[in-house]
Protein backbone atom coordinates (compact mmCIF):
# COMPACT_ATOMS: atom_id res chain seq x y z
CA UNK A 1 0.00 0.00 0.00
CA UNK A 2 1.53 3.41 -1.22
CA UNK A 3 1.80 5.70 2.23
CA UNK A 4 0.04 8.79 2.25
CA UNK A 5 0.78 11.95 3.26
CA UNK A 6 -2.06 14.79 4.76
CA UNK A 7 -1.26 18.55 4.32
CA UNK A 8 -3.28 20.69 6.67
CA UNK A 9 -3.33 24.10 6.14
CA UNK A 10 -6.46 27.02 6.83
CA UNK A 11 -5.71 28.46 3.83
CA UNK A 12 -7.45 26.81 0.64
CA UNK A 13 -4.69 28.37 -1.88
CA UNK A 14 -1.63 26.84 0.02
CA UNK A 15 -3.19 23.42 -0.43
CA UNK A 16 -3.92 23.71 -4.28
CA UNK A 17 -0.44 24.87 -4.69
CA UNK A 18 0.79 21.82 -2.82
CA UNK A 19 -1.65 19.49 -4.94
CA UNK A 20 -0.35 21.28 -7.72
CA UNK A 21 3.39 20.81 -7.32
CA UNK A 22 3.57 17.11 -5.87
CA UNK A 23 0.63 14.62 -7.08
CA UNK A 24 2.77 13.33 -9.27
CA UNK A 25 5.57 12.72 -6.80
CA UNK A 26 3.38 11.31 -3.60
CA UNK A 27 0.05 10.04 -2.88
CA UNK A 28 -1.86 13.25 -0.90
CA UNK A 29 -4.58 13.98 0.77
CA UNK A 30 -5.39 18.12 2.08
CA UNK A 31 -7.41 19.47 5.42
CA UNK A 32 -8.73 22.47 5.82
CA UNK A 33 -7.27 22.58 9.89
CA UNK A 34 -7.01 20.69 12.58
CA UNK A 35 -10.27 19.15 13.26
CA UNK A 36 -10.77 18.37 9.80
CA UNK A 37 -7.03 16.62 9.46
CA UNK A 38 -8.20 14.57 12.80
CA UNK A 39 -11.64 13.08 10.73
CA UNK A 40 -9.51 12.32 8.16
CA UNK A 41 -6.91 10.33 9.71
CA UNK A 42 -9.61 8.64 11.49
CA UNK A 43 -11.71 7.94 8.31
CA UNK A 44 -9.11 7.36 5.68
CA UNK A 45 -5.98 6.57 7.22
CA UNK A 46 -3.38 5.28 8.15
CA UNK A 47 -1.14 7.95 6.95
CA UNK A 48 2.62 8.14 6.85
CA UNK A 49 3.23 11.61 7.07
CA UNK A 50 1.37 15.25 8.32
CA UNK A 51 2.96 18.54 7.36
CA UNK A 52 1.08 20.93 9.30
CA UNK A 53 0.96 25.10 8.81
CA UNK A 54 1.26 26.55 12.68
CA UNK A 55 -0.94 29.50 12.51
CA UNK A 56 -4.55 28.05 12.27
CA UNK A 57 -7.64 29.55 14.00
CA UNK A 58 -8.98 26.84 16.30
CA UNK A 59 -6.33 24.53 16.41
CA UNK A 60 -2.93 25.48 15.87
CA UNK A 61 -0.15 23.45 14.26
CA UNK A 62 1.44 22.73 17.85
CA UNK A 63 -1.53 21.63 19.35
CA UNK A 64 -2.86 19.20 16.29
CA UNK A 65 0.77 17.45 16.41
CA UNK A 66 0.56 16.75 20.15
CA UNK A 67 -2.90 15.01 19.41
CA UNK A 68 -1.45 13.19 16.42
CA UNK A 69 1.52 12.11 18.30
CA UNK A 70 -0.90 10.28 20.89
CA UNK A 71 -3.11 8.74 18.37
CA UNK A 72 -0.62 8.10 15.76
CA UNK A 73 2.78 7.75 17.12
CA UNK A 74 4.68 6.31 14.33
CA UNK A 75 3.39 9.05 11.71
CA UNK A 76 6.18 11.26 11.12
CA UNK A 77 5.39 15.09 11.41
CA UNK A 78 6.52 18.02 9.85
CA UNK A 79 6.04 21.58 10.36
CA UNK A 80 5.51 24.22 7.76
CA UNK A 81 4.78 27.79 9.00
CA UNK A 82 6.02 31.04 8.01
CA UNK A 83 6.47 32.18 11.74
CA UNK A 84 10.26 31.16 11.37
CA UNK A 85 10.64 32.61 15.62
CA UNK A 86 12.52 29.86 17.54
CA UNK A 87 10.41 29.91 20.40
CA UNK A 88 7.70 28.56 18.00
CA UNK A 89 10.75 26.00 17.00
CA UNK A 90 11.14 24.62 19.92
CA UNK A 91 7.39 24.44 21.41
CA UNK A 92 7.14 22.29 17.79
CA UNK A 93 9.64 20.09 18.67
CA UNK A 94 8.97 19.43 22.04
CA UNK A 95 5.23 19.32 22.36
CA UNK A 96 4.61 17.56 18.38
CA UNK A 97 8.26 15.58 18.60
CA UNK A 98 7.96 17.08 15.05
CA UNK A 99 10.34 15.59 12.43
CA UNK A 100 11.17 18.33 9.96
CA UNK A 101 10.55 22.26 10.78
CA UNK A 102 10.48 23.89 7.31
CA UNK A 103 10.03 27.72 6.74
CA UNK A 104 7.24 29.23 3.98
CA UNK A 105 8.31 29.53 1.58
CA UNK A 106 10.34 26.34 1.07
CA UNK A 107 12.38 25.43 -1.64
CA UNK A 108 10.78 22.77 -3.55
CA UNK A 109 13.67 20.87 -3.34
CA UNK A 110 14.29 21.43 -0.35
CA UNK A 111 10.85 20.31 0.42
CA UNK A 112 10.13 17.23 -1.62
CA UNK A 113 13.76 16.19 -0.29
CA UNK A 114 12.42 16.48 3.66
CA UNK A 115 9.24 14.93 2.67
CA UNK A 116 11.14 11.96 1.07
CA UNK A 117 13.26 11.85 3.95
CA UNK A 118 10.21 11.81 6.44
CA UNK A 119 8.96 8.74 4.41
CA UNK A 120 11.88 6.81 4.71
CA UNK A 121 11.68 7.75 8.31
CA UNK A 122 8.41 5.78 8.57
CA UNK A 123 9.41 2.77 6.81
CA UNK A 124 12.01 2.93 9.27
CA UNK A 125 10.46 2.70 11.93
CA UNK A 126 7.36 0.46 11.00
CA UNK A 127 10.28 -2.43 9.82
CA UNK A 128 11.47 -2.29 13.25
CA UNK A 129 8.55 -2.42 15.30
CA UNK A 130 7.24 -5.32 12.50
CA UNK A 131 10.62 -7.13 13.43
CA UNK A 132 10.01 -6.25 16.62
CA UNK A 133 6.61 -7.91 16.93
CA UNK A 134 7.80 -10.63 15.29
CA UNK A 135 10.45 -11.90 16.95
CA UNK A 136 8.82 -11.35 20.19
CA UNK A 137 5.44 -13.40 19.14
CA UNK A 138 8.10 -16.33 18.17
CA UNK A 139 9.33 -16.12 21.36
CA UNK A 140 5.82 -16.40 23.09
CA UNK A 141 4.81 -18.85 21.20
CA UNK A 142 7.82 -21.12 22.11
CA UNK A 143 7.10 -20.33 25.40
CA UNK A 144 3.32 -21.33 24.73
CA UNK A 145 4.54 -24.59 23.61
CA UNK A 146 6.70 -25.26 26.39
CA UNK A 147 3.44 -24.53 28.68
CA UNK A 148 1.36 -27.25 26.41
CA UNK A 149 3.95 -30.32 27.40
CA UNK A 150 4.28 -28.72 31.62
CA UNK A 151 0.32 -27.83 31.84
CA UNK A 152 -1.84 -29.44 28.51
CA UNK A 153 -4.90 -28.12 30.27
CA UNK A 154 -3.46 -24.23 30.82
CA UNK A 155 -2.05 -24.50 27.21
CA UNK A 156 -5.18 -25.41 25.64
CA UNK A 157 -7.47 -22.91 27.72
CA UNK A 158 -4.64 -20.18 26.25
CA UNK A 159 -5.23 -20.70 22.41
CA UNK A 160 -8.73 -20.18 23.28
CA UNK A 161 -9.04 -17.53 24.89
CA UNK A 162 -6.68 -15.92 22.53
CA UNK A 163 -8.78 -16.43 19.99
CA UNK A 164 -12.18 -14.63 21.94
CA UNK A 165 -9.00 -11.91 23.09
CA UNK A 166 -8.20 -11.39 19.44
CA UNK A 167 -11.87 -11.06 18.53
CA UNK A 168 -12.71 -8.56 21.05
CA UNK A 169 -9.40 -6.29 20.37
CA UNK A 170 -10.50 -6.23 16.81
CA UNK A 171 -14.53 -5.22 17.36
CA UNK A 172 -13.47 -2.49 19.76
CA UNK A 173 -10.83 -1.36 17.39
CA UNK A 174 -7.83 -1.65 19.17
CA UNK A 175 -4.10 0.16 18.86
CA UNK A 176 -1.52 -2.31 19.68
CA UNK A 177 -3.49 -5.47 19.11
CA UNK A 178 -0.14 -7.59 19.54
CA UNK A 179 -0.17 -6.88 23.44
CA UNK A 180 -3.38 -8.05 23.74
CA UNK A 181 -3.17 -11.32 21.66
CA UNK A 182 0.16 -12.07 23.63
CA UNK A 183 -1.62 -11.09 27.11
CA UNK A 184 -4.35 -13.82 25.76
CA UNK A 185 -1.78 -16.23 24.91
CA UNK A 186 0.54 -16.08 27.83
CA UNK A 187 -2.62 -15.18 30.60
CA UNK A 188 -2.35 -19.14 31.79
CA UNK A 189 1.58 -19.47 32.53
CA UNK A 190 1.32 -18.74 36.09
CA UNK A 191 -0.76 -22.07 36.45
CA UNK A 192 2.35 -23.69 35.55
CA UNK A 193 3.22 -23.25 39.91
CA UNK A 194 -0.46 -25.24 40.12
CA UNK A 195 -0.68 -28.78 41.44
CA UNK A 196 -2.13 -30.35 38.19
CA UNK A 197 -5.57 -30.87 39.84
CA UNK A 198 -6.61 -27.29 40.96
CA UNK A 199 -6.60 -26.25 37.36
CA UNK A 200 -8.86 -29.24 36.93
CA UNK A 201 -10.83 -28.61 39.29
CA UNK A 202 -11.97 -24.82 38.58
CA UNK A 203 -12.72 -25.49 34.73
CA UNK A 204 -14.92 -28.46 35.98
CA UNK A 205 -16.60 -26.01 38.53
CA UNK A 206 -15.56 -28.36 41.62
CA UNK A 207 -15.33 -26.35 45.01
CA UNK A 208 -11.58 -25.74 45.75
CA UNK A 209 -10.56 -25.38 49.17
CA UNK A 210 -8.84 -22.43 50.72
CA UNK A 211 -5.73 -23.24 50.07
CA UNK A 212 -6.38 -23.63 46.54
CA UNK A 213 -8.01 -20.74 46.14
CA UNK A 214 -5.17 -19.37 47.10
CA UNK A 215 -2.88 -20.23 45.09
CA UNK A 216 -5.15 -19.80 41.91
CA UNK A 217 -5.69 -16.15 42.83
CA UNK A 218 -2.01 -15.94 42.88
CA UNK A 219 -1.08 -17.46 39.38
CA UNK A 220 -2.04 -14.58 37.34
CA UNK A 221 1.16 -12.95 39.78
CA UNK A 222 2.91 -15.68 39.66
CA UNK A 223 2.83 -15.79 35.68
CA UNK A 224 3.51 -11.92 35.41
CA UNK A 225 6.58 -12.41 37.65
CA UNK A 226 7.78 -14.87 34.86
CA UNK A 227 7.26 -12.61 32.43
CA UNK A 228 8.63 -9.26 33.24
CA UNK A 229 12.17 -9.94 32.64
CA UNK A 230 11.14 -9.52 28.68
CA UNK A 231 11.54 -5.96 27.21
CA UNK A 232 8.45 -4.27 25.93
CA UNK A 233 6.31 -6.50 27.98
CA UNK A 234 5.64 -4.42 30.74
CA UNK A 235 1.84 -3.76 30.20
CA UNK A 236 1.39 -7.00 29.00
CA UNK A 237 2.70 -8.23 32.29
CA UNK A 238 0.34 -5.80 34.01
CA UNK A 239 -2.79 -7.14 31.87
CA UNK A 240 -1.64 -10.50 32.92
CA UNK A 241 -1.13 -9.75 36.68
CA UNK A 242 -4.55 -7.59 36.70
CA UNK A 243 -6.77 -10.69 34.84
CA UNK A 244 -9.33 -11.94 37.19
CA UNK A 245 -10.21 -8.58 38.38
CA UNK A 246 -13.35 -7.41 39.02
CA UNK A 247 -14.46 -4.15 36.81
CA UNK A 248 -15.93 -2.50 40.06
CA UNK A 249 -12.79 -3.27 41.38
CA UNK A 250 -11.33 -0.94 39.88
CA UNK A 251 -10.76 1.91 42.13
CA UNK A 252 -10.02 5.53 41.57
CA UNK A 253 -6.35 5.42 42.64
CA UNK A 254 -6.13 2.07 40.02
CA UNK A 255 -7.33 3.90 37.36
CA UNK A 256 -5.20 6.92 37.78
CA UNK A 257 -1.75 5.02 38.12
CA UNK A 258 -2.31 2.01 34.83
CA UNK A 259 -2.42 2.70 31.59
CA UNK A 260 -6.01 2.81 30.00
CA UNK A 261 -4.74 0.01 27.20
CA UNK A 262 -3.29 -2.06 30.85
CA UNK A 263 -7.14 -1.59 32.08
CA UNK A 264 -9.09 -2.16 28.94
CA UNK A 265 -6.77 -5.79 28.43
CA UNK A 266 -6.87 -6.80 31.97
CA UNK A 267 -11.02 -5.91 31.45
CA UNK A 268 -10.75 -8.07 28.17
CA UNK A 269 -9.07 -11.13 29.87
CA UNK A 270 -11.74 -11.36 32.13
CA UNK A 271 -14.50 -11.59 30.32
CA UNK A 272 -12.39 -14.18 28.04
CA UNK A 273 -11.36 -16.14 30.65
CA UNK A 274 -15.01 -16.73 32.79
CA UNK A 275 -16.63 -17.02 28.82
CA UNK A 276 -13.88 -19.81 28.53
CA UNK A 277 -14.44 -21.39 31.73
CA UNK A 278 -18.62 -21.68 31.22
CA UNK A 279 -18.34 -23.54 27.84
CA UNK A 280 -15.65 -25.90 29.12
CA UNK A 281 -18.10 -26.99 31.57
CA UNK A 282 -20.86 -27.24 28.57
CA UNK A 283 -22.61 -24.22 29.18
CA UNK A 284 -24.15 -22.81 25.95
CA UNK A 285 -22.43 -19.99 24.34
CA UNK A 286 -25.80 -17.85 24.22
CA UNK A 287 -26.60 -19.29 28.03
CA UNK A 288 -22.80 -18.61 28.99
CA UNK A 289 -22.84 -15.20 27.38
CA UNK A 290 -26.60 -14.56 29.19
CA UNK A 291 -25.06 -15.36 32.95
CA UNK A 292 -22.13 -13.21 32.49
CA UNK A 293 -24.77 -9.98 31.53
CA UNK A 294 -26.72 -11.01 35.09
CA UNK A 295 -22.98 -9.84 36.49
CA UNK A 296 -23.22 -6.39 35.21
CA UNK A 297 -20.25 -5.42 38.35
CA UNK A 298 -18.38 -7.98 36.93
CA UNK A 299 -17.38 -6.83 33.37
CA UNK A 300 -16.69 -4.34 31.36
CA UNK A 301 -19.90 -3.73 29.71
CA UNK A 302 -18.53 -2.85 26.27
CA UNK A 303 -16.12 -5.55 26.01
CA UNK A 304 -18.90 -7.99 27.18
CA UNK A 305 -20.87 -6.10 24.14
CA UNK A 306 -17.93 -6.94 21.87
CA UNK A 307 -17.54 -10.38 22.84
CA UNK A 308 -21.37 -11.19 22.35
CA UNK A 309 -20.69 -11.19 18.62
CA UNK A 310 -18.05 -13.79 18.31
CA UNK A 311 -18.65 -16.86 16.29
CA UNK A 312 -17.78 -19.93 17.72
CA UNK A 313 -16.32 -22.64 15.81
CA UNK A 314 -18.08 -25.94 15.34
CA UNK A 315 -15.25 -28.78 14.74
CA UNK A 316 -17.21 -30.99 12.89
CA UNK A 317 -18.50 -34.29 14.29
CA UNK A 318 -16.27 -36.24 16.46
CA UNK A 319 -14.92 -40.08 15.35
CA UNK A 320 -12.61 -42.33 16.93
CA UNK A 321 -9.16 -43.02 15.90
CA UNK A 322 -6.29 -44.98 16.66
CA UNK A 323 -2.44 -43.03 17.60
CA UNK A 324 -1.28 -44.00 14.57
CA UNK A 325 -4.18 -42.45 12.82
CA UNK A 326 -4.25 -38.93 14.86
CA UNK A 327 -2.59 -35.79 12.52
CA UNK A 328 -1.55 -32.09 13.54
CA UNK A 329 -4.68 -29.82 13.42
CA UNK A 330 -7.31 -32.70 15.12
CA UNK A 331 -9.48 -31.64 17.79
CA UNK A 332 -9.14 -33.25 20.86
CA UNK A 333 -12.93 -34.59 21.60
CA UNK A 334 -12.05 -35.77 24.92
CA UNK A 335 -9.37 -35.41 27.44
CA UNK A 336 -6.82 -37.71 25.47
CA UNK A 337 -4.77 -39.86 28.52
CA UNK A 338 -1.76 -41.86 29.06
CA UNK A 339 -2.33 -45.57 30.40
CA UNK A 340 -0.72 -43.98 33.89
CA UNK A 341 -3.40 -41.20 33.87
CA UNK A 342 -1.56 -38.27 32.68
CA UNK A 343 -3.36 -36.06 30.85
CA UNK A 344 -1.80 -35.82 27.47
CA UNK A 345 -3.98 -33.19 25.55
CA UNK A 346 -7.69 -31.83 27.18
CA UNK A 347 -10.58 -31.68 25.78
CA UNK A 348 -10.91 -29.31 22.64
CA UNK A 349 -7.11 -28.65 22.16
CA UNK A 350 -6.69 -28.93 18.83
CA UNK A 351 -3.68 -30.79 18.29
CA UNK A 352 -0.02 -29.15 17.87
CA UNK A 353 3.22 -30.71 16.22
CA UNK A 354 4.92 -30.94 19.38
CA UNK A 355 1.70 -32.78 21.10
CA UNK A 356 1.84 -34.95 18.52
CA UNK A 357 5.02 -35.75 19.05
CA UNK A 358 4.25 -36.19 22.58
CA UNK A 359 1.72 -38.29 21.84
CA UNK A 360 3.57 -40.57 20.12
CA UNK A 361 6.54 -40.64 22.61
CA UNK A 362 3.77 -41.60 25.55
CA UNK A 363 1.93 -44.22 23.33
CA UNK A 364 5.58 -46.13 22.37
CA UNK A 365 6.39 -45.78 26.50
CA UNK A 366 3.77 -45.95 28.70
CA UNK A 367 1.00 -46.39 26.42
CA UNK A 368 -2.37 -44.05 25.16
CA UNK A 369 -5.86 -44.86 26.00
CA UNK A 370 -7.39 -45.41 22.92
CA UNK A 371 -9.30 -45.12 20.32
CA UNK A 372 -9.07 -40.99 20.91
CA UNK A 373 -12.23 -39.29 20.56
CA UNK A 374 -10.97 -36.52 17.70
CA UNK A 375 -13.09 -33.76 15.70
CA UNK A 376 -11.86 -33.02 11.81
CA UNK A 377 -12.40 -29.63 10.17
CA UNK A 378 -13.73 -26.36 11.15
CA UNK A 379 -16.78 -24.86 10.27
CA UNK A 380 -17.87 -21.68 11.91
CA UNK A 381 -21.91 -21.37 13.31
Amino acid sequence: MTEKILFVDDEPNVLQSIQRQLRNRFELATAEGGAEALRILKEEGPFAVIVTDMRMPRMNGVELLAQVKDLYPEMVRLMLTGNADQETAMEAVNTGQIFRFLNKPCPQATFVTSLALALRQYRLINAEKELLQKTLKGCINVLSELLGVANPLAFSSGLRITQYVVHIAETLRLPGSWQYEIAALMSQIGCITLPGDVLSKVYSGQELTQAETEMYQNHPINGAALLEKIPRLENVTKMIALQQKRYNEYTDKLKSTEFEEVLIGAQILKVAIDLDQLLFRGVGRDEALNLMGKHKSHFNPEVLAALATIRLEDHGQAISLPVDQISEGMVAAEDVMAKNGVMIIPKGQTITKPQLQGLKNFAMQVGVVEPLRVQIGQVSE
